[in-house]
């Protein structure tokens, strides 16, 4: 995995959108040494292996390359919103600089966050807009996520998306990209079923594919929307359990390294592309800078507005869609695994067959 430099971040981040944003920040922070800050970084769960393979590695490393005398303070929740609200009070009480806050619930912290507010100490929401006064807000577009889970999907039916039986496949907590919903039910597609798992896992995917099929039949499932990778990981299985051949086209999202794979493999047609490394960057500038009291115009690209805070700056990243097609383009070419990494001997042949080796 290659590092991402300030540079690419905030050129890459200027390049998704053509108007800056007002600084409404406010009034300085705080008024210790910038040279010496403590960063406080919340992470919701571990179940997603996005979390502690990519941001927080990233995270830290950014950190560290743009304040050597910085230091991170980090605690994952483990997807429980308890967990997290007593991280939060544990930093807030033990004395940080700024926040960087991926809520496991987006509204659960907002005492947390006013209070965070009072002791003049930013947080900057990661991935999901918590609520609150939050200083700032680094994500991907989300309605670019449905708008590419939709396409997907629909290319992956190709002419049989009208009167298609889709089955989707969320996790807790899932706010749905209603935007692909309504793709698929302007094309004729049908969601047959909808699911909810207790939990991000593949384990917790396959037992509710397993319900599916046994409620739809083995002919009854034409695709299947499963919310990120890992739920997608447990569809793929439950459908080869269940001798399934062809599989139907299975999407995902956060490129997985397994992902990757099977979709090589020809097991999942498509996941989204995050590059965590531009998302690791552009908080780590806005939560620095909002720490020592300085402007976040020349970081931000934008602003969001929530219910209980506007004009908040803000830095929305576009993802990609990763088919077999576009493995090179996306995630290799982005530095977030090598052909070598992806094309182990189990693979060899599939990825000689997309054209990812000779």
């Amino acid at each position: 995995m290659k590092p991402w430099t300030v540079g690419v971040a905030v050129a890459a981040a200027l390049a998704l959108a053509s108007t800056a944003a007002c600084d409404t920040t406010g009034a300085p922070r705080r008024s210790g040494d910038g040279d010496s800050l403590t960063i406080g970084v919340l992470l919701p769960e571990t179940e997603t292996s996005r979390y502690e393979t990519f941001d927080r590695p990233l995270i830290e490393r950014a950190v560290k390359d743009r304040c050597g005398k910085c230091v991170v303070r980090y605690a994952n929740a483990e997807n429980d919103v308890q967990i997290q609200h007593r991280q939060m009070d544990a930093m807030l009480t033990q004395g940080v600089d700024a926040l960087i806050l991926d809520p496991v619930q987006e509204a659960y912290l907002r005492s947390l966050i006013v209070e965070a507010a009072e002791l003049n100490v930013p947080v900057v929401s990661y991935d999901r807009a918590a609520e609150g006064p939050i200083s700032g807000y680094v994500s991907f577009d989300s309605d670019a996520i449905g708008v590419l889970q939709g396409e997907g999907l629909l290319d992956s039916l190709g002419g049989r998306a009208d009167g298609a039986r889709v089955v989707r496949v969320e996790g807790p907590l899932w706010n749905p990209h209603h935007v692909a919903v309504s793709m698929l039910e302007q094309a004729g597609a049908h969601i047959s079923k909808t699911y909810v798992t207790s939990g991000w896992t593949p384990e917790n995917a396959y037992s509710v594919m397993v319900g599916a099929i046994a409620e739809l039949g083995t002919d009854g499932i034409d695709a299947v929307w499963a919310a990120n990778d890992a739920l997608a990981a447990g569809a793929v299985s439950a459908l080869k359990g269940a001798d399934i051949d062809p599989l139907p086209p299975v999407s995902g999202q956060d490129a997985d390294l397994s992902a990757v794979q099977r979709i090589v493999n020809g097991e999942q047609y498509m996941t989204i592309y995050k590059p965590y490394g531009l998302q690791a960057d552009a908080a780590v500038e806005m939560a620095l800078a909002l720490a020592r009291g300085e402007s976040v115009r020349s970081i931000a690209t934008g602003t969001i507005s929530t219910e209980t805070a506007r004009n908040v700056p803000s830095v929305e990243l576009a993802p990609a869609l990763v088919t077999v097609d576009t493995v090179k383009d996306t995630v290799v070419r982005g530095g977030l695994y090598t052909i070598d990494e992806i094309c182990t001997p189990k693979y060899r042949s599939a990825c000689e067959k997309a054209g990812l080796i000779d």
